[in-house]
């Protein structure tokens, strides 16, 4: 059931401030309701914004602000991320998120769709691309992945470690806090702004989208959602006359050089723009440089 009206408490001043939406509501299967951004017009063609870990629908902000007035924009939160629920009890492997973005996109009817993908929102928004080929335009990829990898910081593996690392990600709210400082490298974020990026994550429950994000991460033969992230890998080729950008910051601790070149190979045709010193959340560090150009290729004929 898509509502038009959220089902919570309205947001706080300051957020609104730097948020300026009228966050909406899906309930998909099994109760929980994803929160989601829809702005500009309503028709069937729409840009999909999807995040990662740990950020939320506040990353696409500027985009969306910038984007709006011409085309509808679609920003959801992941279940268990930023403003949608956070059960604790739910499919948070890479299929299940992949199947509520689907769930979404079915919802609003949406008959093509350009993506923007960043961090986790990669794996998601190509497992879907690559099942739906016909209904993709435009893909942008911003420091992602699609494909499996054995190259993960240590800093995010001691955050999979059984017992420390849910203490860490979920107790201390390291992960979060962390990132907030880590995926910068051109500039700090404001104070107001990591606030915005941490206040969904208050609590041991409300961080559990975090951990299990990070529990997800397939770099074993045997993990769960490793099927599926192999599958996506040999299906990538499908998309690739789409019309593809790749903003990549080059000062990324996660996603890195290695990743970047991968995604050259898959798609040598694809457009590139390097920003060189930018750390991860590269639409906040490199700022208008990045957002530019990737508002002129989602906004070209």
């Amino acid at each position: 059931m898509v509502t038009g009206a959220p089902d919570r408490a309205p947001l706080p001043d300051w957020l609104a401030a730097q948020y300026p939406f009228r966050p909406r509501r899906l309930r998909l299967g099994g109760g929980a309701a994803m929160s989601y951004v829809d702005e500009g017009p309503r028709v069937p063609r729409a840009v999909v914004l999807l995040h990662g870990n740990p950020t939320w629908s506040f990353y696409y902000r500027r985009l969306i602000a910038g984007l709006s007035p011409a085309v509808r924009c679609i920003a959801p939160d992941h279940i268990g991320m930023g403003l949608s629920d956070k059960p604790q009890d739910y499919d948070y492997s890479l299929a299940g998120r992949i199947a509520d973005v689907g769930r979404l996109i079915d919802a609003l009817g949406l008959e093509q769709v350009d993506l923007v993908l960043h961090d986790w929102g990669g794996a998601i928004g190509m497992g879907w691309a690559v099942q739906h080929e016909p209904q993709v335009g435009r893909i942008a990829l911003l420091n992602t992945a699609a494909f499996p990898s054995l190259r993960v910081p240590a800093r995010i593996a001691v955050c999979r470690w059984p017992g420390v690392g849910e203490w860490l990600v979920r107790g201390a709210n390291g992960f979060a806090r962390a990132a907030v400082h880590m995926a910068m490298r051109e500039r700090p974020l404001s104070a107001e702004e990591r606030r915005a990026y941490l206040f969904p994550y208050d609590s041991w429950a409300s961080r559990i989208g975090i951990h299990r994000f990070v529990r997800d991460i397939p770099l074993e033969l045997n993990h769960p959602s490793r099927p599926t992230i192999e599958r996506i890998a040999r299906e990538l080729p499908r998309l690739a006359l789409k019309p593809k950008w790749i903003g990549w910051a080059g000062r990324d601790f996660c996603f890195h050089g290695h990743f970047l070149a991968r995604w050259r190979e898959l798609y040598p045709h694809a457009a590139v723009q390097l920003f060189p010193r930018a750390g991860h959340y590269v639409l906040e560090d490199a700022g208008e440089a990045v957002l530019a150009p990737l508002r002129s290729f989602l906004l070209s004929a």
